[in-house]
């Protein structure tokens, strides 16, 4: 009972995107509560960090699956997220129905150059982080270049900077070592749960025979998901293609919800016209002011897609828009209970160093091109929103441009969360929607 409340809670109060979302559990689960040691959770944060998908919520399953098995690991997971999805369609709905209030423009005129910034912001941290030598640096300017101007999908991306990150680590192997470690990875503060010699329990000793159930319950789920939505509304159907584009999503989502964006915004946008570029903007700052991981702006997606599909017909679109989110959450979200129930007990086994980092850290890599893109993207939106592509013809928005300045340098300099910059830069777009 007390793991149900806490992971409940958590998914109430988990703001800040990940690294604030990781922050917390550490803080709660190592330092106060003691339940896994500094170094068993690192270990567990080392995997999750390579994986596609949402590291908070993978490693939150992960500590969950570990403490109290398989119903611990999909309570903890589910728990982390579903508060934030019904925030988020009861927010996408008032948004659909009421976004042309005018209190709700100003607000929304705040944001989004705010969350232009944050991704601006994003990529600058990872990048720091991400790209110490020449070679890395090279692949980011190359991935910005393929999204950016040649439009090569984001897929195509990641699995070309894989590519050369494995055979370029043959020639120049230097260039691609992931600094895996943690710094603080011995510190202790004191005795816990699951301590750093403490054995494996049994339900996270690795057997074949669990790899394999797992995988086929995992893949019966989605295959029984897709067959009920081809037969009540065809291949062709919008809920049906939200399945398939939302699994494929789910599964090139290396570098966390800001490098997935870009491949949501091509498909929802540009191939099945399910929102508009501005709408997308919304939509991030929209998962920028809930609580949970910030890939849960799939589910605003759905949402709108559904909603502007009218696959219920015009007069249920509410009910329509909250089964697109949840269309949209089940299918990016099952990928990730599964790495963590077939993938845990082999890193549970070996707890040494994982073989993934050439690769990787390649990836990584593309990956902050692949966002550096998205902040231009919301930039062109946010500051031209009457121009098409790369045409500078409309009015050029400086109050939000300011604004968009003020929180970078909110973020950069003076070291402020993302959520008093969303509220702060919100305010500022209401003051300015009633002087104007």
């Amino acid at each position: 009972m007390e793991s149900f409340l806490y992971w409940l809670k958590l998914g109430f109060i988990s703001f800040g995107g990940p690294a604030g979302q990781i922050s917390m559990m550490h803080q709660e689960l190592v330092e106060k509560r003691r339940w896994i040691s500094n170094q068993r959770f690192l270990h567990a944060l080392n995997y999750t960090m390579v994986l596609p998908g949402p590291e908070a919520q993978q490693l939150a399953t992960y500590i969950g699956w570990l403490m109290h098995g398989v119903r611990g690991g999909i309570m903890a997971g589910v728990l982390f997220v579903l508060p934030s999805l019904f925030i988020l369609i009861g927010l996408t709905w008032i948004y659909l129905a009421y976004g042309n209030v005018p209190a709700i423009e100003g607000i929304l005129y705040g944001i989004k150059p705010a969350v232009t910034a944050i991704v601006l912001f994003a990529a600058y941290r990872i990048g720091s982080k991400a790209l110490p030598n020449n070679v890395l640096k090279a692949i980011a300017v190359l991935a910005f270049i393929a999204i950016f101007a040649l439009d090569i999908p984001f897929p195509y991306i990641v699995l070309t900077a894989g590519l050369i990150g494995y055979f370029g680590s043959r020639v120049l192997p230097e260039a691609f070592k992931a600094g895996g470690h943690h710094a603080d990875a011995n510190v202790k503060y004191g005795a816990a749960l699951i301590d750093d010699n403490t054995p494996a329990p049994e339900h996270a000793r690795f057997k074949w025979s669990r790899v394999i159930t797992f995988i086929v319950i995992g893949l019966l789920i989605w295959a029984g998901a897709m067959l009920a939505l081809s037969m009540a509304y065809g291949w062709d159907g919008t809920l049906t293609k939200m399945g398939w584009f939302f699994t494929k999503a789910a599964l090139v989502t290396f570098g966390g919800a800001y490098a997935v964006l870009p491949y949501v915004y091509q498909g929802g946008v540009e191939q099945f016209s399910w929102l508009t570029g501005t709408q997308m903007i919304d939509g991030l700052a929209l998962g920028e002011t809930t609580p949970g991981p910030l890939i849960m702006v799939v589910s605003f997606v759905g949402f709108v897609g559904a909603w502007t599909k009218e696959v219920f017909g015009p007069e249920m679109l509410p009910w329509a828009g909250a089964v697109g989110a949840a269309v949209a959450a089940l299918f990016t979200f099952l990928p990730s209970f599964l790495f963590i129930l077939v993938g845990g007990p082999a890193v549970e086994a070996t707890r040494g160093d994982l073989k993934f980092t050439a690769p990787l850290t390649a990836i990584t890599a593309a990956v902050v091109g692949v966002i550096l893109n998205l902040a231009v993207f919301f930039a062109l939106h946010v500051l031209w929103p009457k121009s098409e592509g790369l045409n500078f013809s409309g009015k050029f928005e400086w109050v939000a441009a300011l604004i968009g300045v003020a929180a970078f340098i909110a973020l950069t300099r003076f070291k402020q969360g993302v959520m008093t910059v969303i509220i702060a830069s919100a305010l500022l777009g209401l003051a300015y929607q009633f002087i104007q």
